[in-house]
């Protein structure tokens, strides 16, 4: 008791088959899976692009002393 056995998900799913029929639920499932394969290929795509600030390690922005800045209170 409190469990789903087989037979439970299987009366769901045809009442859901009838309910919506099955070309709204395979259209549904292709968009999922088109949108799986997206999220995919996008964070693939992130692990291979460099970092910008890693781009060119040997430039360093310029530091400046904060004690040489003037202020201009004109």
């Amino acid at each position: 008791m409190g469990g789903l056995s087989i037979w439970h998900w299987l009366i769901v799913l045809v009442v859901v088959l009838l309910l919506f029929g099955t070309n709204k639920v395979s259209g549904l499932m292709g968009e999922f899976g088109k949108g799986i394969k997206n999220f995919k290929q996008s964070v693939s795509d992130d692990d291979k692009k460099p970092d910008a600030s890693m781009a060119n390690p040997g430039t360093l922005p310029p530091i400046t002393d904060p004690q040489k800045t003037t202020v201009n209170q004109g």
